[in-house]
């Protein structure tokens, strides 16, 4: 028999948009745990979770000659099946689910990834009570960036990060994670000066979900 899941909500958004700050400053307090696929947030024993990410970037996106682009999308499911698995372990607990497998579809999407048997097996998945999506202004985002010093190969288009090719994939990957999440109660928060100021809109948003 299936496990019961327990009452979650998501936090989402765009790369840059404060997300793993915002989920750091929700550990204080609050009666919910926090699942995420980060490493700041990995159990000692789930430490291969945050390798096989950090290989999937590094090694195999944008590597189309070498590896095909099912191969990545499999490779990122590890950490959709392992926020599943964590999700599920303590159903009495309330939760906040770091980005679910919303933002690791996104990013198989505009990898090349065609629609894939994987994605709906995905989407069979618990449902959040509330999405609550960070934004962030593609000017913060890029500073946080360093100005590209700090991207990623699954955070810009092009093969060296520049502002225009950092903004673009950003838009898209805004609009293919909203699509996905279109059906779903979804709270914006905007950006806010300071992580005290967004992990206290965010608390405000959780007390009335999940109590």
């Amino acid at each position: 028999m299936p496990k019961q899941a327990p009452a979650f909500c998501v936090l989402l958004g765009p790369d840059l948009a404060g997300k793993s700050t915002a989920m750091a400053a929700l550990r204080q307090g609050g009666g919910h745990r926090l699942v995420s696929a980060d490493d700041a947030f990995l159990a000692p024993g789930h430490a291969l979770i945050g390798r096989l990410r950090r290989e999937a970037v590094r090694e195999v996106a944008g590597r189309e000659e070498e590896w095909s682009p099912d191969f990545f999308a499999a490779l990122l499911q590890t950490a959709v099946l392992h926020l599943r698995d964590q999700l599920l372990a303590e159903p009495e607990v309330p939760a906040v689910v770091d980005s679910y497998y919303y933002k690791l579809l996104a990013k198989c999407r505009l990898a090349g990834v065609p629609e894939n048997p994987m994605f709906a097996w995905w989407r069979t998945f618990p449902r959040p009570r509330r999405v609550i999506y960070l934004d962030v202004s593609p000017e913060t985002a890029w500073r946080r960036s360093g100005h590209g010093a700090r991207l990623n190969r699954l955070e810009h288009y092009g093969s060296e990060p520049d502002r225009d090719g950092f903004e673009r994939y950003q838009a898209d990957l805004r609009k293919v994670m909203r699509d996905e999440i279109q059906d779903l109660p979804v709270t914006v928060i905007e950006e806010r000066a300071g992580r005290e100021r967004t992990a206290a809109a965010i608390r405000k948003v959780l007390a009335h979900e999940l109590g």
